[in-house]
């Protein structure tokens, strides 16, 4: 049986060899585009940069991953780098500055 995920979390996450703060989205897809994934992700970017000394956060995804993109972009990002990567065969990564996200506030 799967466990219904409507969450969000930061993490260290390899991004094309780096390690890097990362804040990913995971929700059950009868739930999907109804802004849990922004929500989700706008809670974690505001606690990281809260909380946290980073002064960038990144989100990774296939290439074909509208949704997370989209999520990502609502969240402030900007698509920063894409990548070959031996999982996805293509990845996008975005990111927000903590300067980019006090201007949001």
């Amino acid at each position: 049986m799967l466990k219904e995920q409507k969450d969000g979390f930061l993490g260290i996450q390899n991004i094309d060899g780096e390690m890097l703060p990362e804040i990913g989205y995971h929700i059950h897809k009868k739930y999907w585009r109804k802004g849990f994934g922004k929500e989700a992700a706008i809670a974690v970017r505001d606690w990281a940069f809260e909380h946290t000394d980073y002064d960038i956060i990144y989100s990774y995804m296939k290439y074909t991953n509208v949704g997370s993109y989209n999520t990502a972009i609502a969240n402030g990002m900007k698509r920063v780098k894409v990548y070959a990567d031996s999982k996805n065969t293509i990845s996008y990564a975005y990111a927000i500055t903590k300067a980019e996200w006090e201007k949001l506030r």
